[in-house]
């Protein structure tokens, strides 16, 4: 009975957020709806940017800095050789969409035990506030990112278990679903700002397949991803380790 009352409530709680998934990225696409999800529209964004930027790091290049704009846009600012391998501007361009999708992920994953659970939030809440301390030079960022940080860690402080996993998994799914924050830039071959190129344009230039192919294989994977750590999370074991307690 008790297994069958935690499968229920699995279906429940995995419905639930693929309503939110849907709903949010629906919404991102109009002006209202972008105004009505702001906070998450900025979380998006940092997502997004925070992705290019440490895999920049981890690529040798340096992450300079990183600016959301009080209407959600934003860039990294990285430099780097003009010598550097080709490939990996492809992999630091295709780190935006694909790397919250990964943290996202992985967010979600944790939510299997309370343990696991608290210390992404507290991870996440952390990485918020050194993130803007560190790189941020913005004032949309500098007053949005460091109360999200804050939302975050007392969550993870001050909330009951239950609370603290839907919390983190509400919190992966919007990092992964932020590869569609703004739909048609994923398949367009044009930039935010005039002259530059999107992430899937510049992936293109470096790896011959149009930038359309690019957007359907970031959806595709972004989608698995989501349904892999979906179907972890939410699996149910004979012998739990860790379970929460309410």
């Amino acid at each position: 009975m008790a297994s069958r009352s935690a499968n229920q409530d699995h279906k429940q709680r995995a419905i639930i957020l693929a309503v939110i998934s849907l709903v949010s990225v629906l919404a991102w696409q109009t002006q209202l709806g972008s105004l009505v999800l702001y906070p998450f529209t900025i979380l998006a964004t940092w997502f997004h940017e925070m992705g290019h930027g440490l895999v920049a790091l981890l690529a040798g290049a340096r992450f300079d800095h990183l600016v959301i704009f009080p209407n959600g846009s934003g860039y990294a600012r990285i430099l780097s050789d003009v010598d550097r391998y080709r490939i990996a501007d492809a992999i630091i361009s295709a780190s935006g969409p694909l790397g919250p999708a990964i943290a996202g992920s992985l967010l979600i994953i944790s939510s299997r035990a309370a343990e696991t659970t608290r210390i992404a939030l507290l991870l996440l809440g952390a990485t918020l506030l050194l993130s803007t301390f560190i790189w941020v030079r913005s004032a949309t960022g500098w007053l949005v990112l460091p109360a999200l940080g804050l939302i975050v860690l007392t969550i993870a402080i001050r909330t009951p278990a239950r609370v603290q996993q839907f919390a983190i998994q509400f919190l992966g799914v919007q990092a992964c679903i932020s590869v569609w924050r703004q739909f048609d830039y994923l398949f367009s071959s044009d930039g935010i700002s005039s002259g530059q190129l999107s992430d899937t344009a510049a992936i293109a230039q470096v790896l011959f397949l149009p930038h359309w192919v690019w957007g359907t294989i970031i959806s595709a994977t972004t989608l698995a991803l989501l349904f892999g750590s979906f179907r972890f999370a939410f699996r149910n074991d004979r012998i739990a380790r860790s379970p929460l307690r309410i």
